[in-house]
């Protein structure tokens, strides 16, 4: 077991010994003790924060120095990958595999808004009369992110590098379940050379949390996490008028249609399904299959659902690890189980894999296929958050759009056909905030992410995230050599 402190100063919960073990979640055996952050912690955080904004290099930093160390932090990554990919792996349960596959893409987030930074151009607006009118971009301040225990690294990348580029300082609340990698990178960037005090992290649960949403001095909050969370959050950052980007909860609708290959599109949805064991915002959940293709795909993906290695998450051969903890096992099972009781058919799954000896106290869960399901069963309407996949049969495409909108969120949505009219009408159709055809989960720094309806507001990475972590400045310059004499003879009406 290792010991892990946070970057924030001493702080009272630090004198007093409170702290929190960290679980493997293949194995429940501790891994780490970090600080368990109280609300007077996170007032030291954010002051420590407002300082290094208010009086320290980093706001003032010409552009091109800051985007040159942005550039530095993405290489510094990638020489401590293989650390951070095993770190994160025994952290939050997802093999090896995946976990490399997700951290290798970290740098390219920071590489990305270093070179939005480094072309940022400022408008020159249109106005009658002899004025320039130009805008500039200011920081915002002292800005809280606050991440997810699914995928901490990335989704803590998207935000901040976003929100160092514009010369903000940052204050971190990862998940209190994995917090080992946001700590890893904050040595990172120390390191590197980002200055003191310009990114604190603060470890805990929700104390933690709530404290910095309601943080008079925190000027925007970007979080990833469950509805009621981000509807707290929303609550409490309006209160002020502070912004707020919320990536919230999901039930991802898969349309597939029966003009494509059945066993081809099972393939497809079972990554969607099962990547993450299932712990991802926008996995595919609700399987919309047509009556034509329908036996087949349910046979298809209960098939592959059956073949998936699920183990150790170290091992390179397995695909599937544990869920992140007992209490969410126990959700998931709990929900399979009201599954069955409303008549869904168990297609695959529903049970404890078999597991060694060693993996036994882990927080597994079988990759698991529900057939036969109908819209008003709760495994088709709320997010399990788990390796739990739901097949409802649909007849027309109308059908299918009502039935994939018939839904509280929309994060995501995947639409597989080979007619590329219907590719483009259904997904236009679609309310969620992004879809994939014959694909699914994919994204790139340049990728707007983010949901409408209970899934949240605002949007993270792309140009959107960037231009959201700074405030627009309007310069109105009167260049006449004639005075402006509102009272005199010729008053100038413009001004009205």
């Amino acid at each position: 077991m290792t010991s892990v402190t946070s970057v924030t100063p001493t702080a009272p919960s630090d004198a007093a010994g409170q702290t929190r073990d960290i679980l493997d979640p293949a194995t429940a055996a501790v891994i780490a003790t970090v600080p368990e952050h109280t609300a007077a912690d996170v007032d030291a955080a954010v002051a420590r924060a407002r300082a290094a904004f208010e009086s320290g290099p980093w706001p003032q930093m010409v552009r091109s120095q800051r985007a040159k160390l942005l550039l530095r932090v993405a290489d510094a990554i990638e020489d401590n990958s293989e650390r951070l990919f095993r770190l994160e792996t025994r952290n939050n349960g997802r093999p090896i595999t995946e976990t490399r596959a997700q951290l290798s893409r970290v740098p390219e987030w920071f590489r990305y808004n270093a070179g939005l930074l480094a072309a940022q151009r400022n408008a020159v607006l249109p106005g009658d009369g002899p004025y320039l009118i130009y805008q500039r971009r200011r920081p915002l301040g002292v800005c809280g992110i606050i991440t997810p225990f699914n995928h901490p690294m990335l989704i803590l990348a998207r935000s901040l590098s976003a929100a160092l580029a514009n010369g903000n300082t940052v204050v971190v609340k990862p998940s209190e379940l994995t917090p080992l990698t946001t700590l890893a990178l904050a040595d990172i960037l120390a390191d590197t050379g980002v200055p003191d005090g310009v990114v604190n992290v603060v470890t805990g649960a929700r104390e933690a949390g709530v404290a910095l949403t309601e943080h008079p001095d925190v000027a925007k909050i970007t979080l990833t996490g469950g509805t009621e969370a981000g509807r707290s959050a929303s609550v409490a950052t309006a209160a002020r008028f502070a912004r707020m980007t919320a990536e919230l909860g999901g039930k991802t609708p898969v349309v597939v249609f029966d003009d494509v290959d059945p066993t081809v599109a099972a393939e497809g949805a079972a990554f969607s399904a099962f990547i993450a064991a299932g712990q991802s915002c926008v996995a595919g959940s609700r399987f919309l299959v047509q009556r034509g293709v329908y036996a087949e795909f349910v046979d298809a993906l209960a098939a592959r659902a059956a073949t998936i290695r699920v183990g150790d998450p170290a091992l390179p051969e397995t695909q599937m690890g544990p869920v992140i903890s007992a209490r969410q096992r126990d959700k998931i099972t709990a929900l399979i189980r009201t599954g069955v009781d409303e008549g869904a058919r168990l297609a695959a799954g529903g049970t404890t894999p078999d597991l060694p000896p060693e993996l036994r106290d882990g927080f597994f869960v079988a990759p698991t296929v529900f057939a036969d399901a109908t819209m008003d069963m709760t495994v088709a309407r709320e997010e399990i958050f788990g390796p739990v996949a739901v097949v409802i049969p649909f007849d027309g495409e109308a059908d299918a759009v009502a039935m994939a909108n018939d839904n509280l969120y929309g994060l995501g949505a995947g639409v597989w056909t080979t007619d590329v009219g219907r590719a483009h009408r259904v997904a236009d159709d679609i309310i969620a905030g992004m879809v994939w055809i014959n694909d699914h989960h994919r994204l790139e720094p340049s990728l707007p992410w983010g949901g409408v309806k209970e899934s949240g507001t605002g949007k993270d990475a792309g140009t959107e995230s960037f231009d959201d972590f700074s405030w627009v400045k309007t310069v109105v310059v009167r260049t006449a050599a004639t005075p402006v004499d509102w009272y005199g003879t010729s008053p100038d009406t413009r001004l009205n």
